[in-house]
């Protein structure tokens, strides 16, 4: 069971990173309006700065809500009911992050409470295992998306929806506002976000383990030494 239950924390590691930059990419208006201004958006749809960054506010809005449906002049219905979709997965991301949080966090406090000595060498262990597995898998897709992402974002779209409703026409507003390109860029953000807080948190599990044991190490000499240095006849 221990066995079982370190495995899903190394697990969580990457679940966790992941499905927090997935939540932030959908819901932070600095990506939107980079991919606006980088793709000249503005041109593709006839609309200036100011209602593009407002469309993209509606669209966070929504996400962040309990709306059923997205309010909006600017879509059809079937864009409508394709955002419902696409909502549903960015509120999925949310939950899993949240799932993913109190389980590493679970995980450490039972482990603490039940070996106190070795807790902390063995949490920081398992946060190095999970930080490398999350380079590791991000190094793959991060591959993927730059030489094929067209591949990667057919297979997400059959993988995520049971519907054909994300099959839209080259007119429909969505398309405009929201070019491959732009997904391609928040997908590398999403990739290097990931990468650089995997390598901060594993960096730091590192640092931390030896110098945590050693700590428990000398505490364990100068408790069986009373009185006495350690080293010393």
């Amino acid at each position: 069971m221990r066995s079982i239950a370190a495995i899903l924390f190394i697990l969580a590691v990457p679940v966790l990173l992941i499905s927090a930059n997935l939540w932030l990419a959908a819901t932070d208006m600095r990506l939107y309006e980079y991919g606006f201004d980088k793709h000249n958006v503005t041109a593709r749809t006839g609309l200036d700065r100011a209602e593009l960054l407002a469309v993209g506010q509606e669209i966070v809005d929504y996400f962040r809500s309990d709306a059923e449906l997205l309010d909006s002049e600017l879509f059809g219905p079937r864009e409508i009911a394709h955002m419902k979709d696409v909502k549903g997965l960015v509120q999925l991301s949310r939950t899993v992050m949240l799932g993913a949080a109190a389980y590493l966090a679970a995980f450490a406090v039972a482990y603490l409470a039940w070996k106190r000595r070795t807790a902390w060498h063995y949490i920081s262990r398992n946060l190095v295992l999970g930080s490398a597995a999350t380079i590791a898998i991000l190094a793959v897709l991060g591959l993927w998306a730059l030489i094929g992402f067209e591949n990667l974002f057919l297979l997400f779209h059959l993988i995520s929806f049971r519907n054909d409703l994300w099959q839209l026409s080259p007119g429909d507003a969505l398309l405009r506002l929201f070019p491959e390109g732009f997904f391609s860029d928040a997908t590398l953000f999403v990739a290097g976000a990931t990468v650089v807080e995997a390598a901060i948190i594993g960096t730091l599990a590192w640092f931390f383990s030896p110098m945590r044991r050693a700590r428990s190490l000398l505490k364990e000499v100068e408790a069986g030494s009373p009185g006495q240095s350690p080293g010393s006849d």
